[in-house]
């Protein structure tokens, strides 16, 4: 798909790009609006002293009421557009390729933005486009002078008509649940979600096989998914374990390596539970040695849920994510995921889970 935003766009083209954007999902059948904006594309041509720009940012969600632009609250886009305003000393606008939701955080989400250099000695004189390496520079050190939650990681220069959403390949979530019955860690607030019962892994395992591939996800779509079809193809899902986050090794552990240059994980001499390729220490207190455990806090179980996609529904991931955990904790079965998958209505599913633990991981892209 073709679509530039140069400075020459009308304000009525800029609204009807700002409603295609929160569009959540994406497949065939919204070929209309893709339509509509090569449309815009012929009406707009080129600007040849604009350079987009592919930039990639990570952020923590927490304080954040979504990563889309809006008139009051706080916004991802909001505080991207102002520190880039401050680094060209004009206005731009954003587009993102994902929509997160508040409380979502980003390893990586990407969007784009159209600018144009103009000299700050002699207005009207424009110059060439920056590098990319000085707009990361620059952006990150407006957006570290504020609050320091969102930050650039990479930029890239791209055509005229890059669109960050619509040449997306390809888009991988990550899910972190902790489960244990200890309280959760401060180190851990609104990073993950943590779940008291212990999680079978093995149905979840079985439960991913159920959702994997192409279905009508109509029970996993929430009530305000603007998307036209409910058709979503999900290329992997799977939930393994992994070394709970922040990991620091026990005490034993530390003697143990230092001794073997061997694995923590793997050298360590408690019980352990060996799932998906990951070793766990089952109910190891942090640094216990000789029955010591005063002061040390017992880790939690951390499991990671990876769906990978082209598009996702609204709150797609989340519903997924809440009938997996059920199933983990017995409150489901696998048969009944297949039942919630073929009731084709989100009021079958079970409530969704929480928007702490969901990260955009990855947005793939294919460039020439």
């Amino acid at each position: 798909l073709k679509h530039p935003l140069d400075c020459t766009a009308s304000e009525e083209s800029l609204e009807r790009l700002s409603k295609v954007a929160r569009i959540e999902g994406f497949s065939d059948e919204e070929s209309e609006e893709q339509q509509g904006l090569a449309d815009l594309e012929s009406m707009n041509p080129v600007n040849p002293r604009v350079q987009r720009y592919l930039v990639a940012i990570e952020y923590i969600g927490t304080r954040f009421s979504g990563s889309q632009q809006q008139a009051k609250d706080r916004t991802v886009v909001g505080v991207l557009q102002e520190a880039f305003h401050k680094f060209i000393g004009q206005p731009v606008k954003i587009f993102c390729s994902s929509r997160t939701d508040a409380g979502v955080h980003a390893l990586s989400n990407v969007c784009h933005v159209d600018v144009e250099r103009i000299s700050k000695r002699k207005p009207g004189e424009v110059l060439p486009p920056h590098e990319p390496g000085v707009v990361q520079r620059a952006v990150n050190h407006f957006l570290q002078r504020k609050d320091g939650d969102v930050m650039v990681i990479d930029v890239r220069c791209v055509p005229s008509n890059y669109h960050a959403r619509y040449k997306a390949q390809e888009r991988t979530y990550f899910y972190r649940l902790l489960s244990g019955s200890d309280p959760l860690s401060i180190l851990e607030k609104d990073r993950c979600w943590h779940v008291p019962e212990e999680l079978n892994l093995r149905f979840m395992q079985e439960a991913c096989r159920v959702l994997v591939g192409s279905h009508d996800f109509s029970s996993f779509r929430a009530a305000g998914c603007q998307a036209k079809s409910p058709m979503r193809s999900l290329d992997e899902l799977n939930i393994t374990e992994v070394p709970s986050t922040p990991y620091f090794p026990s005490i034993t552990e530390r003697t143990l390596s230092n001794l073997n240059n061997g694995d923590p994980l793997a050298c360590s001499n408690q019980p352990k539970s060996e799932t998906a390729g990951v070793t766990t220490n089952v109910g190891e207190v942090e640094g216990s040695t000789g029955g010591d455990s005063f002061g040390r806090r017992r880790r939690h179980r951390c499991y990671v849920v990876t769906a990978r996609s082209r598009g996702f529904l609204y709150h797609q991931v989340r519903l997924i994510v809440g009938a997996l955990k059920c199933v983990g904790t017995g409150e489901l079965t696998v048969s009944d995921v297949e039942r919630i998958l073929e009731a084709k209505t989100v009021s079958a599913a079970k409530p969704m889970a929480p928007a702490s633990g969901l990260y955009l991981a990855r947005v793939r892209y294919e460039f020439p």
